[in-house]
């Protein structure tokens, strides 16, 4: 997976998709007051720059080299030491974590605060099925009732939860994965009436949660 990532690296740090929206100017507004972070899974390093322009101090890891890191690591292994970070984001990158269970332990024992958690939600079986198409890395989309208990069980209480329906332009969303030819075509057929013209919109989910 990481050379797939690696490859696709470009591709994300440009991205429109990825580079603006409002869960992500939540994630800022959630950060207000901390002083450093943690960004797993950074991909295009778009939560790293918008906290960096915040005036936090940054630390932004990811399993792919080529997303330029400050740090190579997996979500499930992060190695830092306790309580490192005043708070530890991770955004539109948890579905495609092998052991998302064991990742949110390892966020909550790293932040000395908050952990902020962007990701698109459960929808149904054919998303999952489209989503696990257009890209094979894809492990699973979670619930709102699935993410309070992983917080839960890594000792963190949830305090806010919010919801957002991100309209994404179809086409560059396949080609991201380089998913074409009949698999393009039953994507588009699973996601039935989520496409509307040029865009797919997809359900996103926001939690933050705190030490209990």
């Amino acid at each position: 997976m990481t050379d797939a990532w690696s490859e696709r690296a470009e591709m994300y740090r440009t991205s429109e998709a990825h580079r603006e929206g409002p869960d992500l100017d939540l994630i800022v507004e959630w950060a207000a007051g901390a002083r450093t972070a943690l960004d797993v899974a950074t991909g295009g390093g778009h939560v790293a720059r918008r906290l960096r322009e915040a005036g936090l101090e940054v630390v932004s890891s990811d399993p792919a080299p080529g997303m330029h890191p400050d740090v190579i690591c997996r979500a499930e292994d992060l190695p830092f030491a306790d309580a490192s970070f005043d708070i530890v984001a991770t955004r539109v990158a948890a579905h495609h974590y092998a052991d998302v269970q064991h990742a949110v332990v390892e966020m909550a024992r790293v932040a000395a605060g908050s952990v902020l958690i962007v990701d698109n939600m459960f929808m149904d079986e054919n998303v999952e099925e489209a989503e696990k198409l257009r890209d094979p890395s894809h492990v699973r989309n979670y619930s709102e009732a699935e993410w309070r208990a992983f917080a839960e069980r890594a000792g963190l209480k949830v305090e806010d939860v919010q919801f957002f329906e991100k309209p994404i332009e179809l086409q560059p969303w396949l080609d991201r994965c380089g998913c074409a030819g009949d698999d393009a075509a039953r994507v588009r057929a699973l996601l039935g009436d989520r496409i509307d013209g040029d865009l797919v919109t997809l359900d996103r989910i926001a939690v933050r949660a705190v030490p209990a």
